[in-house]
């Protein structure tokens, strides 16, 4: 795979471009769209929180269409299957022997963008089909397994605040989400636009910016960024803060039940290369660890009982935490 300097600088204008193109469409969630696109360039996955509205739909399909790739969204129901997002084995006749065998069907999640649209609406049983996918970039079925195309992401939306019905992701599965974004309501300036833009007849064309080879070889790119060890130590002080037996964060003991485990360090110095990958820097710095500890941690920290009485949130610890752990004194 080519590396060169020319080839990485035109790499990150297309990426600039990627996002241009989605905010055609997209106005404001300005961090909300970087934290998706750090995702991706991650190769992970990311879970979209938000109440209706919000279009957390429309940027997903919006991202789609800016990208030379397959899409396909499923729509989770209580009644949604495995098979329904995996695929079947189904009888078919061969017409020139007259031998009947079964043929593997492949479900909607062999495509390289998947919206799992409110992922919080199918049991558990529906919800669990998408853990192999997820960690392993593959699925399993009949004894066979069958890669999934690359670069493969799910991003999944739910609703916080709709309970009947629903049935939130096991932590389990929390985990294997990279970010977990929350999106809120836009600003008055904000408002304005997308009502003024959304209720006339102007159409606004989305162009296709980046391929698979392009990503892919964004992905490779963000492997290669640097980081200091020092910062590697404070990443591993932070996930190992989180955890209420060995932290000396008084905040975490009395707020937390269970804390970060690895792959949440191993997320937050990902993403932060990713980040500042699209940043156009070569070199993760603070900011990027102090940006991306909050999508990181916010699913993996378990907050105790008392915590959800007073709403004391992950989001909070997360903060504490970026204020009690000693930074590295030589790093900006």
């Amino acid at each position: 795979m080519e590396t060169t300097e020319s080839t990485v600088k035109n790499l990150l204008v297309q990426l600039s471009s990627l996002k241009k193109e989605i905010q055609k469409v997209i106005i404001g969630q300005d961090q909300v769209l970087d934290e998706i696109l750090v995702a991706l360039l991650a190769g992970g996955h990311c879970l979209l929180e938000g109440v209706p509205g919000l279009a957390k739909t429309l940027m997903v399909r919006t991202l789609s269409q800016a990208l030379h790739l397959s899409f396909r969204r499923i729509q989770f129901t209580p009644d949604l299957m495995p098979t329904d997002i995996v695929g079947t084995e189904i009888l078919e006749e061969d017409h020139v022997t007259g031998k009947r065998f079964f043929k593997f069907n492949k479900g909607p999640l062999f495509a390289n963008i998947v919206l799992a649209d409110e992922i919080n609406r199918t049991p558990p049983k529906t919800q669990s089909a998408l853990l192999e996918a997820m960690q392993e970039f593959e699925v399993t079925y009949g004894g066979q397994t069958y890669p999934l195309d690359r670069p493969f992401f799910i991003l999944a939306t739910q609703n916080p605040i709709e309970q009947a019905g629903t049935y939130p992701l096991p932590e389990a599965q929390l985990d294997r989400f990279l970010l977990y974004v929350k999106i809120g309501y836009p600003t008055a300036q904000e408002e304005f636009g997308v009502l003024n833009s959304t209720t006339g007849s102007k159409k606004v064309t989305v162009n296709p910016v980046l391929g698979g080879e392009e990503i892919r070889q964004l992905q490779a790119l963000v492997r290669d960024v640097t980081i200091n060890d020092d910062l590697v130590h404070y990443v591993s002080s932070i996930i190992r803060a989180t955890r209420p037996d060995t932290t000396t964060v008084p905040y975490v003991k009395e707020w937390v039940r269970w804390g970060a485990g690895p792959r949440a360090g191993q997320a937050l110095i990902l993403t932060a290369k990713a980040r500042a990958l699209f940043k156009g820097r070569y070199a993760v710095l603070m900011e990027d660890i102090h940006n991306m500890a909050f999508p990181v941690l916010r699913h993996r920290i378990l907050m105790n009982f008392k915590a959800e009485a007073e709403n004391v949130s992950s989001d909070m610890v997360a903060a504490e935490l970026i204020k009690a752990i000693e930074r590295p004194k030589v790093i900006v």
